[in-house]
């Protein structure tokens, strides 16, 4: 019996077709500008979300790394979510590699920064402080999408005091497709955005980080000394030109069975579902219990994300079907009861 593994859209297996579009892959020395497929792959994304210029890199982690050193210097400061993946989940690495000041700002249950809160937390030209330069959003955060209008009103805010918005899209794709728009709609607010092609996309690895020309430059100097630097990467580039062709449309479906799972916990006892939107459903259970259920779970070759706090993440993505999802749904109602 296979394992069904909801524990992240990161644990995709590339499919028979990707793996034949990374086999035929044209490449060269990316280091050099010269992988064909590389540069391809940066120019669809940057041509389809109408930005100037991308680069691939090998992770999120490191597009939103680059992406905050080229947007602000030593001594600067972003302002971030205090829940939000370029603060809590990256190593500290802005600051730690970038000397830039994060400033967390508590963020509310769909997601979004207060914007009055971003405000108040800009601070004024003075020595005393950090040199406020780079609003971060992220879209999707925990499965949930921002509102387009409230994308468009930090946009105006960045404008009026000074700021570059910046865009975690990780799971950029999840929020188009759910919001039923073009995933350019979303980034034209964005100064920079980064997306993830090894999450709901299905490629086994890289992120593409777009931008102006300049940034990107800027981007591209910081890729080489974090070690980010790649020769015939081609053959990854190849799979996710064939994510953005083929897995795009298919979110949706992830999409479904989330909704699907959801409305199947909800009322069991002992598993409180707190939200679900796109693809990830959180549910949780007294930590006490955590072991009961992973021992049942591992039982039923199913895989969950277990932390430190009682929610728990369920992430649906294209290697979990309809039986898959069934499976999982009958192994949590029999811990339930």
């Amino acid at each position: 019996m296979d394992w069904i593994d909801l524990r992240s859209d990161t644990v995709t297996q590339p499919t028979a077709a990707m793996r034949e579009a990374m086999l035929g892959a044209a490449v060269g020395d990316d280091v050099y500008g010269e992988d064909p497929t590389v540069n391809a792959l940066q120019q669809r994304l940057a041509d389809d979300l109408g930005f100037e210029a991308g680069l691939f890199v090998p992770s999120g982690t490191q597009s939103n790394l680059v992406g905050l050193m080229a947007h602000c210097q030593r001594g600067d400061e972003y302002l971030v979510g205090m829940e939000a993946h370029t603060f809590k989940y990256e190593g500290g690495g802005a600051a730690v590699l970038g000397s830039i000041q994060p400033q967390p700002i508590v963020q509310a249950a769909d997601g979004t920064l207060p914007l009055d809160a971003v405000e108040r937390a800009i601070k004024p030209i003075d020595p005393h402080f950090a040199r406020t330069r780079l609003l971060c959003l992220e879209n999707t955060w925990h499965g949930c999408v921002l509102p387009m209008e409230y994308l468009a009103q930090a946009r105006e805010l960045c404008d009026r005091r000074g700021l570059a918005l910046h865009l975690d899209g990780a799971r950029l794709f999840n929020a188009a497709v759910a919001l039923g728009v073009p995933a350019r709609e979303i980034a034209r607010h964005f100064d920079s955005v980064s997306v993830c092609l090894s999450k709901g996309l299905g490629a086994p690895v890289g992120s593409v980080l777009l931008g102006t020309q300049a940034l990107i430059d800027s981007a591209r100097r910081w890729r080489k000394v974090v070690g980010g630097g790649m020769r015939q990467a081609g053959i990854l580039a190849a799979a996710g030109l064939h994510a953005l062709d083929h897995h795009v449309a298919r979110l949706a479906d992830d999409h479904a069975r989330a909704e699907r799972l959801s409305e199947a916990l909800r009322g069991l006892p002992g598993l409180d579902v707190v939200t679900q939107q796109t693809n990830m459903v959180f549910v949780e259970v007294p930590v006490a219990r955590h072991d009961e259920l992973r021992a049942q779970m591992e039982a039923a070759r199913i895989r969950l994300s277990f932390g430190y706090t009682p929610a728990i993440r369920l992430v649906t993505h294209m290697d979990v079907d309809d039986a898959g999802l069934q499976r999982a749904i009958d192994a949590l109602r029999a811990f339930a009861a």
